[in-house]
């Protein structure tokens, strides 16, 4: 909890920061990676700092952290510490890189913002900074724990021993662990990082759901390949290098299986509805939830450009199509078929059974209309559930 004298600080300077909050992180970016180039080469996503969406991600998060503290201090944010921290696991982030950001963060707020950072604005601040530093400390480390790795060792060799490719843009990767030892547990909508040696020797990470069944000994992800900026994100280099230089038999450096998109089956009704790629964590879902006996109404909403671009497409159906209560319904821009929507997701006339728990995976502005409408159909916020691919630009909503 902040003090109350930090609490009262952070109040009045809150408008300030945050006006300048953009300023300050763009800085404090610049900053890092001058003196740790390293940091940009081979675990920050290169091409969202050139497409500026992790400054607004950092912007986000920091903003309503301070906002959450002073508005409502008897409580912690946990949705938002949950998903960067199971976003730092998944990517090594150990507690000594901390006070590596605190340096260049608070040089970029006293850059920006000069005379008006007092020592009692500093130290309000500071306070702030290391009560969100220290929560995602103790999450990550609990998740390393639970995953028996030490903290930040997450990483294995994988052999690739299988490639499908699923639509002209999208391949699946069937993936085995090279040490011969067994596939770590992973919870239905989970991810891992994938981390590859690209041409210029830079070391990139991107995250990938993982599909399949949690108790088979292959793991499955499916990659789409991004071509320049999209709603998916602003670079492809990781996705080409997949799908033009890596095939059956190469090595890949693979994560632990992290995040916080977890389908919790307490036997409530089950809404999944996704977009595009979205259908991955679905996948593994529904997976579960045949191989669990699951007798709860399921219904399963994708929306897509058309029939051909949709991945795993008669995966998705047949699972569903397995489970004791369920409905599939497949929304399709273009050359949609008998018994498919056309155009865009609709929910108007789609049944929400009362207690409905909803897991939604796609592009922002499709889980934002899908959120808005389950909200007007009397779905309370608590019970819808997501994943954003990239920096989690949904922050301050949730």
């Amino acid at each position: 909890m902040l003090s109350a004298k930090s609490a009262e600080t952070v109040r009045a300077t809150l408008p300030a920061v945050g006006a300048a909050i953009g300023d300050i992180t763009e800085l404090f970016y610049a900053k890092l990676f001058a003196a740790h180039p390293e940091l940009l080469r081979d675990l920050f996503n290169r091409g969202n700092q050139n497409a500026g969406l992790q400054k607004q991600a950092l912007a986000g998060s920091i903003a309503a952290f301070a906002t959450h503290l002073v508005a409502r201090p008897e409580t912690r944010p946990d949705v938002m510490l949950n998903r960067i921290a199971h976003k730092h696991a998944s990517l090594g982030v150990t507690r000594e890189q901390y006070p590596i950001v605190h340096k260049y963060l608070f040089e970029a707020i006293v850059d920006i913002l000069g005379e008006a950072v007092t020592p009692e604005v500093a130290e309000a601040w500071d306070e702030v900074y290391w009560l969100m530093a220290n929560a995602l400390i103790t999450i990550e480390e609990r998740l390393y724990a639970e995953q028996q790795v030490l903290a930040g060792e997450v990483w294995r060799p994988w052999t690739v021993t299988g490639r499908v490719a699923e639509t002209a843009d999208c391949t699946t990767f069937h993936l085995t662990p090279a040490d011969g030892a067994p596939a770590p547990d992973f919870k239905p909508g989970q991810y891992v990082s994938v981390q590859v040696e690209l041409p210029d020797g830079a070391h990139q990470i991107r995250q990938y759901s993982l599909t399949g069944a949690p108790a088979s000994p292959v793991r499955t992800i499916t990659v789409k390949r991004i071509h320049g900026p999209s709603a998916l994100g602003p670079d492809g280099e990781v996705s080409n290098h997949l799908h033009s230089r890596v095939g059956v038999g190469d090595t890949l450096r693979v994560s632990a299986p992290y995040g916080d998109l977890v389908l919790r089956d307490t036997g409530a009704p089950l809404l999944l509805a996704s977009a595009g790629i979205g259908c991955t964590p679905m996948l593994a879902m529904l997976e579960h939830l045949a191989e669990a006996g699951h007798t709860a109404p399921v219904t399963v909403l994708h929306a897509d450009r058309s029939p051909a671009d949709h991945a795993l497409r008669s995966d998705h159906r047949a699972l569903a199509l397995k489970l004791a209560d369920a409905t599939a319904r497949f929304w399709y821009e273009t050359d949609a078929e008998p018994g498919d929507g056309e155009g865009r997701m609709d929910l108007a006339d789609v049944p929400v059974a009362p207690g409905t728990r909803v897991y939604l995976c796609g592009p922002l502005p499709f889980m934002r209309a899908v959120r808005t409408e389950l909200l007007a159909k009397g779905v309370p916020a608590a019970d819808i559930h997501y994943e954003v691919f990239g920096p989690d630009l949904w922050l301050a909503s949730e």
